[in-house]
């Protein structure tokens, strides 16, 4: 099953010009797309479908419906184990990653620049 489930942004970040978030679903953190809700900011609620911030929430709503679906088992359903998740892989890896690719990049463009003078 594919819920569309409240979530809270924790940070916001462009990868590859597109504006982008973590956001936290009841102790689980995904990456999630703004581009549909480009205003949202830090703290506040928005709920999510396959990747996408689709419409603002206020938090009472989206705890109250976060306590539903954990209630319902259905956080578990769609997101698993948060522990076993953020161990496998979770949005700070990803990023540092990110980060760490986009350093040697530079790192290299500067080499290269330097060589040819």
């Amino acid at each position: 099953m594919c819920l569309a489930v409240p979530g809270r942004v924790t940070r916001i970040l462009e990868r590859d010009g597109t504006r982008m978030a973590v956001m936290d679903f009841g102790g689980v953190e995904k990456d999630v797309c703004l581009e549909y809700l480009p205003d949202l900011r830090v703290d506040e609620y928005a709920i999510v479908h396959v990747g996408f911030a689709l419409q603002r929430l206020d938090e009472e709503s989206a705890r109250k419906t976060l306590g539903l679906f954990e209630e319902l088992g259905l956080l578990q359903e769609e997101f698993g184990d948060p522990w076993e998740a953020a161990a496998a892989s979770g949005p700070a890896l990803e990023w540092a990653a990110a980060d760490a690719a986009a350093g040697a990049a530079s790192a290299a463009a500067t080499a290269s620049a330097e060589a040819d003078r």
